[in-house]
């Protein structure tokens, strides 16, 4: 089939489906949603059979939907409409929930139902986690089973009675019903045993996210700030000021136990980047913030970004001065359950095959100069332990993406800094970590992807001797999107050793997302296996303690040490760090500013003004 994407932005899930349908033999392209003039060009090109748009932020014109099969994922089951679908059901705490694939007509997500997919919502998930893991699995299945229906030359699906799945779940459109309202009955051979009908449901406003210190509990905070977690953020204050808070983690009963009698709201210590603040029976760290300015609306459109005008960043950060006058509460590298910090490291199975594990859960993926330096120093640290293999873990929803263009947007209000000066020192201390693992020779590393990785995080993970993911992970690897930046990491080495020479160079040009299965093919991943997050971690342990335990690992970490001594004498890694930083030089401090442009474009989420060629193959046929 034709299949044309239609999205906002280029994201997670819309990558996952570009890689899924090109591997099942489609013809992919992409428009992002500019105008609807655009939108109309896109499909006039390509004459797609189907329009996919797995994100959209307003309507596909009429001029394309009646005329073209135009397929809407929806992230709520059949029945529930609204631009905050995943904010409601966080919110009311449903257990179960689903994505929907529904055909659009001229009301939003009104259309007839073609497939969808539930899901159990993860106690405990944010928004964008469940939209990265449930949502995003949910939704390739929803959309592979709706993509069987298509019938050429009509607009309507073939029939079909059931479009659920293992959850023995049956949606039905009842004659009568307004179209968009849905009936779900529990046992398919039992209509209407138990029925809910799906209703519209509004752009959930900061009056009902807004917390109430003195009276909501933990529980009740957390729900909150994860139920906007991504956007648009919970709108409140800290010392004063208005802000918005994202990614909030609970306290241990330690950590309460050390301030008694504080109030409820109470800012109260921090550690790395996160401030602790009192809730009414504990208290939640509280990771990033956005400042609120004049320009700011308070309650944005669905197609506004909230807090467009500021940067979310590291809340100690945004405080640095109030935050300076707290407490630090560190805790150890290693330690036990329940006690959060952005890095952990834990250890597995006898003395003489032993497991290091080493988990470094930076926010969104993305590495500060701080974080990467964290990451060296407990890099370093593991060097001394007595373990046979090391377990890079990265974090649940990201690996890496590589350095932190938030903060390095932010260098440039800082006095006697600038952007470019906060690339280099970034990019330097991510190089610090990369080389760590490079040279940890005595030992087997792995580094096991359980959630997406791009640009530097993609090459921080390849100096890993293996590079584990599982089938939902996507891959970036490759720089020249932000801006036709170079890159560093060591990529030069680490990339061309595993898949050669001319391989590296078309990869490196090519700046297309890859599947896990397609990133082994062509050799970045030495395996891809389990079909989420967890099961994949249980696996990796599993294969970890294996390889630690095998007969020949003194023979094999001679031969590892062996082949560095002679990559080095053929050329030091040194040399391919200068080369690299020389080439990042020019894209920080040289004529050509894209770089510059494209990074703040990026944080600022600006509007997109084209969509690239590399993604809107339509428009290189036309040429």
């Amino acid at each position: 089939m034709r299949i044309l994407l239609l999205t906002h932005s280029f994201n997670s899930l819309t990558q996952r489906l570009f890689g899924l349908l090109r591997a099942l033999g489609h013809t992919v392209s992409v428009e992002l949603d500019i105008a609807d003039a655009v939108t109309e060009e896109a499909v006039a090109m390509f004459q797609p059979d189907v329009v996919l748009a797995p994100f959209l932020k307003r309507r596909i014109p009429e001029s394309v939907w009646a005329r073209t099969v135009c397929l809407v994922v929806h992230p709520g089951i059949p029945g529930d409409r609204g631009p905050s679908a995943l904010d409601w059901a966080i919110t009311r705490g449903d257990a179960q929930w689903g994505v929907t694939v529904l055909q659009a007509v001229q009301d939003m997500d009104a259309g007839e139902v073609w497939a969808w997919e539930p899901f159990a919502v993860r106690p405990g998930a944010t928004k964008s986690s469940l939209y990265r893991r449930e949502v995003t699995q949910a939704a390739v299945v929803a959309v592979l089973r709706a993509l069987q229906r298509f019938e050429p030359g009509s607009l309507h699906p073939k029939a079909a009675g059931f479009l659920g799945s293992d959850s023995n779940i049956h949606a039905q459109h009842p004659p009568g019903m307004p179209e968009g309202q849905w009936i779900l009955d529990s046992d398919p051979n039992k209509p209407g045993s138990t029925t809910t009908i799906g209703t519209w449901n509004p752009l959930m406003r900061q009056d009902t996210r807004r917390i109430n210190w003195a009276h909501d509990d933990t529980a009740t905070v957390l729900i909150k700030i994860a139920a906007a977690d991504g956007s648009p953020g919970v709108l409140d204050t800290l010392f004063d000021q208005p802000c918005r808070l994202f990614d909030a983690h609970p306290a241990s009963a330690e950590v309460i136990a050390t301030f008694p009698g504080s109030a409820p709201g109470t800012v109260l210590a921090r550690r790395g980047p996160t401030l602790l603040r009192r809730t009414l029976d504990g208290a939640i760290w509280i990771g990033h913030v956005r400042q609120e300015d004049d320009t700011t609306p308070s309650q944005p459109t669905p197609t506004q970004a909230p807090g467009s005008n500021v940067l979310k960043l590291a809340a100690t950060r945004v405080f640095a001065a109030q935050a300076a006058t707290l407490p630090e509460l560190n805790v150890p590298l290693m330690r036990e359950d329940g006690e959060w910090d952005e890095l952990r490291y834990r250890e597995f199975g006898p003395a003489d095959a032993r497991v290091g594990w080493l988990d470094f859960d930076f926010h969104n993926g993305a590495m500060s100069e701080r974080q990467c330096q964290r990451l060296t120093d407990a890099l370093r640290w593991v060097r001394t332990r007595p373990t046979q293999v090391l377990v890079l873990a990265g974090g649940q929803e990201f690996f890496s993406n590589g350095i932190h263009l938030h903060d390095i947007e932010a260098a440039q209000r800082v006095a006697g800094d600038s952007a470019a000066d906060a690339s280099m020192r970034n990019i330097t201390a991510m190089d610090d970590a990369a080389l760590e693992v490079l040279t940890l020779t005595d030992r087997i590393t792995v580094a096991a992807l359980h959630g997406n990785a791009g640009a530097g995080g993609c090459f921080l993970a390849l100096a890993a001797d293996l590079v584990w993911a599982h089938a939902g992970v996507v891959l970036n690897p490759h720089y020249k999107n932000m801006g036709n930046l170079y890159g560093s990491e060591y990529w030069t080495y680490s990339l061309p050793r595993r898949i050669g020479e001319a391989a590296s160079r078309a990869l490196m040009q090519e700046r297309l997302p890859l599947t896990a299965a397609d990133a082994v093919a062509r050799g970045l991943l030495d395996a891809a296996f389990g079909e989420g997050t967890q099961d994949f971690g249980a696996q990796v342990l599993e294969r970890a303690l294996a390889l630690a335990a095998t007969h020949n690992l003194p023979q094999r970490l001679a031969e590892k040490q062996a082949t560095r001594e002679q990559d080095e004498a053929h050329k030091p890694l040194a040399d391919y760090h200068a080369e690299e930083l020389q080439r990042m030089h020019r894209n920080f401090y040289g004529f050509d500013p894209s770089y510059h442009v494209a990074r703040h474009h990026f944080v600022y989420r600006k509007p997109h003004a084209w969509t690239p060629r590399h993604l809107a193959v339509h428009r290189q046929m036309s040429r």
